[in-house]
């Protein structure tokens, strides 16, 4: 086959690809999270066989155990963010507003100053504008989330088919990898079969290790803020956790929303606004010191600034599914690129027909990884 229907083939492949993800995005997500769940337990399935069990049986015992910390920690968790939910969306145009005359209160004389009146009544008019439009977004995209029907049909898929999807997938991985190593052509297997390598060392590590962070800093946001006494702590530290996945996005998120509240309830003491900015920062502390370099670390290869831009563009053609998608495919555009710019550097187009200096960078650049 020449290079004009290789690139052909697979760019095809990759148009198919696309097309099948805009057809089915809807109905994709149970399907995303079990494959994405099957990927994340097989090392402790192949863990379970080498000590004796049979594969149907270490599928079943993981699954299980998965599932039953999954409904205790929903058992435990589900009435006390769903209170706090509820009372976060009733309260969120009061505690705006408060905020909003307290912002004004305090700025309003170094406007007059600066500006005079007018300066003073446009800022005004702004920040009101701002804030309504803002609350009522968020208190909106609260709601939805929580009795939407289509969230409740999402949930439902989740919570039901994405175990049972799971286990066939867990029991047959090993299977349906060798099936798929043997479709590889021939002629470039060992090539692709490293790629493949290099691409599950940035994934899983990434994925396995980014998890774990969220979880931490999530507990420890929850912890850190419920025990100052700060309305809807416990929400706010675990949609912190979560949304941790994005660089920067969860702590910034977290501080702006538990600070903002701490301001409207503490008001005009300021002990307790600035002990939540210390929460914050003491998490981002171990984020950056502790956590990241220890469970994460470069496992993914990929730059943050590229790693946002892949979350916003996904999540925006594909929805929540391509949020899903987003790291994964980020990682192994990353290995795809590092390759493509190895053989770059070691061919003939990047040294103009030095042949001698193009094999020394190829054996160096294999010597690197």
């Amino acid at each position: 086959m020449t290079l004009q229907r290789q690139i052909g083939f697979w760019l095809l492949s990759l148009g198919a690809f696309v097309l099948f993800l805009v057809v089915f995005r809807d109905v994709l997500l149970p399907f995303i999270a079990a494959l994405a769940l099957a990927y994340l337990l097989d090392p402790l399935a192949d863990r379970l066989e080498r000590i004796g069990m049979s594969r149907l049986a270490a599928t079943i015992v993981i699954l299980v155990v998965f599932l039953l910390m999954f409904v205790l920690a929903l058992v435990l968790l589900a009435p006390l963010l769903g209170q706090q939910l509820a009372g976060l969306v009733a309260r969120l145009p009061a505690d705006a507003a408060k905020l909003q005359a307290l912002v004004l209160e305090q700025g309003g004389p170094w406007l007059e100053r600066f500006g005079g009146t007018k300066l003073t009544e446009e800022a005004q008019n702004s920040l009101g504008n701002l804030v309504g439009e803002a609350t009522k977004w968020v208190g909106s995209v609260l709601q939805s989330l929580w009795t939407g029907g289509t969230a409740i049909v999402g949930v439902f898929s989740l919570l039901v088919l994405t175990p049972v999807i799971a286990f066939y997938l867990l029991v047959d991985w090993d299977r349906m990898m060798a099936t798929v190593d043997g479709w590889l052509p021939l002629d470039h297997r060992e090539t692709i079969r490293g790629l493949l390598r290099e691409m599950d060392v940035s994934i899983a590590g990434f994925l396995r290790g980014q998890a774990l962070v969220c979880l931490l800093l999530g507990l420890f946001y929850a912890v850190g803020l419920s025990l100052l006494g700060v309305n809807f702590g416990a929400l706010i530290g675990i949609i912190s956790g979560f949304l941790s996945f994005i660089p920067y996005v969860g702590s910034l998120t977290g501080l702006v929303l538990s600070v903002g509240v701490a301001i409207v309830q503490f008001w005009p003491d300021w002990t307790w606004p600035l002990a939540t900015l210390a929460v914050f920062a003491v998490g981002q502390f171990l984020e950056g010191n502790i956590f990241q370099p220890k469970f994460v670390g470069d496992s993914i290869g990929v730059h943050p600034v590229w790693l946002m831009f892949a979350l916003l563009a996904f999540g925006s053609l594909f929805g929540f599914v391509g949020l899903l998608l987003a790291v994964p495919l980020a990682a192994i555009i990353g290995v795809l690129c590092r390759f493509a710019l190895r053989r770059y550097l070691a061919s003939n187009i990047y040294h103009g027909g030095d042949a001698t200096r193009a094999a020394e960078v190829q054996a160096r650049l294999g010597t690197d990884g």
